[in-house]
């Protein structure tokens, strides 16, 4: 073999050597990068007075770029026009924020970065970054204090808006709709807690905000609100605990629609109940009306009869508090028909077997409806109307792991348009009780009347008791799952929750939830005994 050979064989065979000892494991790359950027220099510096500069710049250490800027940015006082802001999606060694608006003298600014800011490779967030400047000689350095609540829910939504409102002559309740306030800023995504800096003294109004469309005014079909009942003054020590709520709006209806030859429907939001809906036309006579209620949407149906030989006619829709007159044009549309149908065929002894109907029952003859039980024995049952949600309530003792035959012949039910059924068979049927679980709830610090409510993690209301004097209340035979226990502080005592107002001064009423899950996981065949401590 020549030397040449030889030389080219040895130096393949090497780097064969160093490639299989390269190739026996990857390299780690090294530790993750757990460093959030720092601040190089600021220009002009962080806390300027005197401030008169178009750009600001925040140099940093490293690339950064900015997230969800939308929720995370709050400028103390907000701008007119917000400024231009970079980067937005890309990376950059610094911050350029350009001074749109003009700025109020004597005034000192605060831009609230939140978890904005984060490094371009790993997103280690630089937090809660504030860069602060006054237009006049001095910085204000006040600050409120407190924490956020949500008035039904276990606790409160993140990225809620606080904001002090000046208290001048120019301030009334109905500057929070239509100006945005003098100092704000915001919960983040795991606190409830605030802290408002910066503030010169003053007198000043709290307001808190679920603010959907970042616009720091109140539009309240929208948005959430809490408010401290009367104006604080800073300097201040005091810690403020804000309750949110959604406001209930005024009862109003919207224009109504033909929705089937003979049925209106009425759109409406707010507190319907009572609601009147009276036909104004003189060339309409003898009309014969009932209203029901959708089972899921905010609409009232209007069915009327006979037919009306008209194209348009008034109706007048009134409460308590809402008064109009709406003009309509009769359309052609299909003819309602008559079916009638079983809720829920499988009950809990919680339940109740309820037949309902796609057109207004008018009456029932319940000589011709029997039910039976397994074993074909007869079984005595009660009849509830409900008017309103066009509904029959048939109510007897359910026995365990029982299965019921309900037959209802020709003529049983008759609507308001005089149909009839033809012979109907429906079956209903339950379950052993031992699949089910119980909750003895023992009540201290109760302030009656109360209603104590099993809600799941949405907050929709699963079983609900009413006490108005003893302090022990019982769910038995309930669904085997994780519950939410609360109990509501019924203060007006009407028996339901009613929800805050805020040009009323009226604070929702107070809710008091079970502090752990744990605890309101029933099992099956199951008696949990649980002492719920309400808040003071």
């Amino acid at each position: 073999m020549s030397k040449s050979l030889k030389l080219f064989t040895s130096v393949i065979a090497a780097m064969l050597l160093v490639f299989a000892c390269a190739s026996r494991g990857r390299p780690s790359g090294g530790e993750k990068d757990t460093t959030p950027p720092e601040i190089v220099s600021e220009s002009p510096a962080n806390f300027s007075t005197n401030f008169n500069a178009e750009e600001i710049r925040i140099y940093f250490d490293e690339y950064v770029k900015i997230k969800d800027l939308q929720k995370q940015l709050i400028i103390s006082p907000p701008l007119k026009y917000q400024p231009t802001i970079y980067p937005q999606g890309s990376a950059s060694k610094y911050i350029s924020i350009k001074i749109k608006d003009t700025l109020q003298p004597n005034t000192t600014y605060a831009f609230n970065f939140g978890n904005s800011i984060v490094d371009n490779n790993e997103e280690n967030p630089f937090r809660y970054y504030r860069y602060v400047f006054s237009t006049g000689s001095t910085i204000d350095s006040l600050s409120v204090q407190g924490a956020v609540f949500d008035a039904k829910a276990r606790t409160a939504d993140p990225f809620i808006s606080v904001m002090l409102y000046e208290v001048d002559t120019t301030y009334t309740d109905s500057t929070v709709y239509k100006q945005k306030p003098k100092f704000v800023t915001n919960t983040l995504d795991s606190l409830t807690t605030f802290n408002i800096e910066n503030i010169k003294a003053g007198k000043y109004k709290l307001i808190a905000l679920k603010d959907k469309n970042g616009n720091f005014t109140y539009e309240p079909k929208q948005d959430k609100i809490g408010f401290y009942e009367g104006t604080i003054t800073v300097p201040t020590d005091s810690f403020y605990n804000i309750t949110l709520f959604k406001e209930v709006p005024d009862f109003k209806v919207f224009k109504p629609g033909q929705v089937a030859e003979q049925r209106i429907q009425f759109p409406y939001e707010g507190n319907f109940n009572p609601v009147e809906i009276e036909v104004q036309s003189d060339s309409i006579k003898n009309l014969q009306y009932r209203i029901t209620h959708d089972k899921e949407k905010d609409t009232l149906y209007y069915w009327y009869k006979p037919l009306v030989e008209v194209d348009s006619a008034s109706f007048l829709v009134k409460n308590e508090t809402f008064t109009e007159t709406f003009k309509y044009k009769f359309k052609e549309a299909d003819k309602d028909s008559l079916i009638i149908s079983a809720k829920k065929p499988s009950l809990g002894f919680n339940d109740i077997a309820t037949i309902t109907a796609t057109t207004p029952f008018e009456k029932i003859d319940s000589t011709k409806i029997t039910i039976i039980n397994n074993d074909s024995i007869p079984v005595k049952y009660r009849v509830e109307f409900d008017r309103l949600y066009n509904n029959y309530k048939f109510k007897f003792e359910l026995e365990e792991s029982e299965k019921y035959k309900m037959q209802a012949l020709p003529n049983a039910f008759t609507d308001f348009y005089g149909a009839v059924n033809d012979t109907l068979n429906f079956n209903f049927s339950t379950r052993r009780k031992s699949e089910f679980g119980s909750i003895r709830v023992n009540l201290i610090n109760a302030k009656f009347p109360l209603i104590v409510q099993l809600v799941d993690t949405q907050g929709k209301v699963l079983y609900e008791r009413y006490t108005d004097e003893f302090p022990i209340v019982d769910f038995n035979n309930i669904d085997a799952k994780q519950y939410q226990l609360r109990a509501i502080f019924d203060t007006n005592k009407n028996g339901k929750y009613d929800t805050g107002d805020f040009l009323k001064k009226i604070q929702p009423e107070r809710v008091s939830y079970y502090p752990t899950l744990e605890d309101t996981d029933v099992r099956a065949n199951f008696e949990y005994v649980i002492t719920f401590t309400l808040n003071d």
